[in-house]
């Protein structure tokens, strides 16, 4: 793909492609699997996804997919024999998201070892820690078997509701963000507390519990209207990282 677009959609591509490598450095990637979207500025219904196919290290700014929310691709690289497209279960949960939430610019879905756990626990993820009491409202959504039917659609995005985070029942998670940085945050963090829960529970010992009172006050200081959005500060610290590490994502 050359690179024919606009200076906003380079942009978010090579956020995009950003965000790609810091999820599989951060070990939060499954293989080809899993995806992470972004809604394209200044069009209407369209986002860019990963080439279905891809390892998570291996994608830069151009190998990304553009689509609509009728999962027509309206732009893609030549993957020549390879045939890459877009994996339907990601377009189902995407396009979902995208087109019930327009302050969303970037979607995560995630197959963790701790998202996964925790996503099988019947008491879900529990306020235990200071990183899960951002968590403290999150959505669940019940497990109906591999994300290709369409009609899964309106109850994937009532369970999301107006937050940023869910846990999908025997499954995994996913994150929302106003900006691609903010979106990674979500993630880290959600696997975070996921990750210090089971480490906590696998000790068989009594957790210490944390009042109401603290936990509302808690979950409201994580707020946006309580401090800056997520990712102002992180974001341009993680390029830099990945800049030194490897800068192909740039591509």
């Amino acid at each position: 793909m050359d690179r024919a677009c606009s200076e906003a959609e380079w942009k978010t591509r090579v956020d995009l492609a950003a965000c790609y490598r810091l999820v599989e450095l951060y070990a939060m990637s499954d293989m080809i699997a899993n995806h992470i979207s972004a809604r394209v500025p200044g069009e209407d219904g369209a986002f860019l996804i990963n080439a279905y196919g891809m390892l998570y290290e291996e994608i830069t700014a151009s190998s990304l997919i553009k689509v609509d929310h009728d999962g027509q691709i309206l732009s893609s690289p030549d993957f020549g024999p390879l045939g890459y497209g877009v994996n339907k279960a990601g377009y189902v949960v995407h396009s979902a998201v995208h087109a019930a939430r327009p302050e969303v610019a970037c979607v995560i879905h995630a197959h963790t070892w701790a998202t996964m756990a925790v996503s099988s626990l019947e008491c879900g993820l529990l306020p235990m820690t200071q990183t899960a009491m951002r968590f403290l409202k999150i959505g669940y959504h019940d497990y109906c078997g591999v994300v290709l039917k369409l009609e899964e659609e309106e109850s994937l995005v009532r369970d999301l509701g107006g937050g940023e985070a869910l846990i999908l029942r025997n499954h995994g998670a996913l994150v929302v963000g106003r900006t691609i940085g903010e979106a990674f945050n979500w993630m880290h963090r959600l696997e975070l507390s996921c990750r210090s829960q089971l480490a906590a529970m696998a000790c068989n010992a009594k957790l210490v519990p944390v009042s109401e009172a603290v936990l509302e006050e808690t979950w409201r200081n994580y707020q946006p209207q309580t401090r800056r959005a997520y990712g102002v500060m992180e974001w341009p610290a993680l390029l830099r990282k990945l800049d030194r590490i490897d800068p192909s994502y740039r591509n």
